[in-house]
């Protein structure tokens, strides 16, 4: 049986880092990020480009549950609001897979400790902060397991995912 994990958090709680290790430590393991999806200059967010990004992720996670090469298929993208989840659950062909939905979340200190790590280090822009910091508090209320990544390593998170911690 696949399992598919859609596996959600704010910017800079570690989602890519985590599955990363996650797809190394798994045999016939395939990673998708959602941000992939985003990687565009400009930035454009609107009606046209939430479609297409919306249908390229469905279309990629299908075609990687269609391959019978993959058991474990990995998914990770800020998936704040429980519409964002059930849209891509509702487009996906699971008959048969397990689903796990998860959310790293962590301490607003420690947030805002790796936002200004990343930020130091040019890899994010200031204002990435108070959108990580108010996105945050939607994922209590989402249908997902919860991990509090605040005093875990990345591997740590893994082993948690994976059931060995």
């Amino acid at each position: 049986m696949k399992t598919v994990y859609l596996i959600g958090g704010p910017m800079g709680v570690g989602k890519t880092t985590v599955c990363q290790i996650l797809k190394n430590q798994q045999n016939n393991c395939v990673f998708l990020d959602g941000d992939w999806c985003w990687d565009m200059h400009p930035f454009i967010v609107n009606e046209q480009t939430k479609a297409m990004v919306m249908k390229n992720i469905c279309f990629m996670l299908n075609q990687f549950i269609h391959c019978p090469v993959y058991e474990t298929i990995l998914f990770c993208w800020v998936m704040h609001e429980q519409g964002i989840i059930d849209e891509i659950l509702s487009n996906l062909d699971v008959e048969g897979c397990r689903i796990r939905k998860i959310s790293l979340v962590c301490q607003e200190k420690e947030l805002k400790k790796r936002l200004k790590k990343d930020i130091d280090a040019g890899i994010r822009t200031v204002d990435v902060i108070e959108r990580s910091l108010e996105r945050l508090k939607s994922y209590e209320k989402l249908d997902t397991e919860k991990i509090d990544v605040s005093d875990l390593t990345a591997q740590q998170v893994a082993d948690t995912i994976w059931g060995t911690r």
